[in-house]
This record gives structure tokens, sequence and C-alpha cells, in this order.
């Protein structure tokens, strides 16, 4: 085994050195949204259509984007920051079949430890979209619920979008987690379920209230009167 511990010791400094650049290249990338879902999307797609329009409505309200870079509901949700003019982040990871970052990126970082990629998207997040994914989505999902629910982060919206998609997992949340006493009732109210990009955003934007104001103060947010969207 002493073989390998010289070789560990030194992917130490590798790992620094990915979160030290996440620190330095974020730091000043503002408030920001990060957005996840399926690299497989299509862009007839609903979710890579509605991935696209959630963050063009969040980019024209001051929101930075933040995808994984690459294709899919990640080239969707750097798309739509473009066309808001928004900031549009991009944090790619080595994979043993490469993942070329999509086109529509103003900043990009690669990383070769989920760890530190995943890090960075939580760090600078104010909110959370979650659009229909596999594994890697939930892993994401999941993660933030785990953090939140235990204040290990301050709390941020979490809009989980496609009520087809996400129904059957927050049903077993309910008559399975839920029933067997694994979570509390509130914690099934650590995030917001809906099918409008429109309402997904009024969601996050609502729920920092006048904290962000907007790009261009001529395209008001048509936002409800009182609180958040209904589910």
């Amino acid at each position: 085994m002493e073989e390998f511990a010289g070789f560990d010791t030194w992917r130490v400094f590798r790992i620094m050195s990915e979160f030290v650049e996440g620190y330095e290249s974020l730091r000043d990338v503002g408030p920001a949204v990060s957005i996840f879902g399926s690299a497989r999307a299509k862009r007839a797609d609903w979710s890579y259509k509605s991935a696209l329009k959630v963050a063009e409505t969040l980019s024209r309200h001051g929101y930075s984007i933040i995808s994984g870079g690459g294709p899919g509901i990640m080239e969707a949700a750097n798309r739509g920051a473009k066309r808001g003019k928004g900031l549009s982040i991009g944090l790619n990871i080595q994979l043993p079949e490469e993942q070329r970052p999509n086109k529509y990126l103003d900043k990009t970082l690669t990383f070769k430890h989920f760890f530190a990629r995943k890090v960075m998207f939580v760090k600078y997040a104010a909110g959370y979209v979650i659009m229909p994914g596999g594994f890697g989505t939930l892993d994401e999902f999941f993660e933030s619920l785990t953090l939140i629910q235990t204040r290990k982060i301050r709390r941020f919206p979490v809009v989980m979008m496609g009520e087809e998609h996400w129904g059957g997992l927050i049903d077993w949340m309910k008559t399975s987690l839920l029933k067997n006493g694994a979570i509390s009732k509130s914690d099934l109210n650590l995030f917001h379920v809906t099918d409008d990009p429109i309402r997904a955003a009024a969601f996050i934007i609502k729920s920092h209230k006048d904290s962000i104001r907007a790009v261009d103060e001529r395209r008001k947010f048509n936002l409800p009167p009182e609180g958040p969207p209904p589910m």
C-alpha cells in the first residue's frame, strides 16, 4: 500500500487547484441560478425549450446562469442566458467519453473531480432549477435538499420542472420516506414543482424579493401580487 501513498498525497494538490481555480473564477459572477437536466435532451423536446425559457427569463432579471457546460439541458440553459443578456457559465467535467462544451458559454471551467464541481454549483447558487434528467440530475437535486435540510447551506429556492417526469419520485417520497418517518412533512416544502418556465422563474425571483434588480427596468416581470406562484 505504501507505493500508492505518495500518489494520493500529490492528488490532494490537484484537488486543491480545482477549488482555487473555481473560487477565483466565479467569485464575481453575482447572484446565479444553477440549472440541471439531461444531456440527452433534444432541441425539439419540451424540457429543452422550457430550460431555455426559464434561463432567459432569469437572465433578464439579473441572474447569471450556471450549467454543466455540455449538451442537452445544459446547452439550453446557457443559450437562454445569452438570449437574456446574462452571464453564461459552464462547469464542464472530464469524462471517458468527452463532453464538449456548448457554444453558448461566456465562462468555462473544466473539472476532473465531480465533488469539486458540485461545490461550485451550490456555492454560487441563489437557486436551483431541476429539469428532467437521470442519475446526475438526481444527485444534484438530493444533495441540495440534504444541505438545506441539515442547514449546511442557507436555504435557497429549488424548483423541479416536469410534473409528469418527477411525479412518481415525489409520490414515493410521500408514500415511503414520509410514511416511514425517514423525512418530515416540512421537508416536502424544500422544493417547488411546476411545468411553467415563467412560474419557475417567478418563484425564484419572488424568493429573493427586491434583493436583485432587473437588468433592464423596461422589461418588468409580471409577478403574482402576493407570495410565490401556487403549485
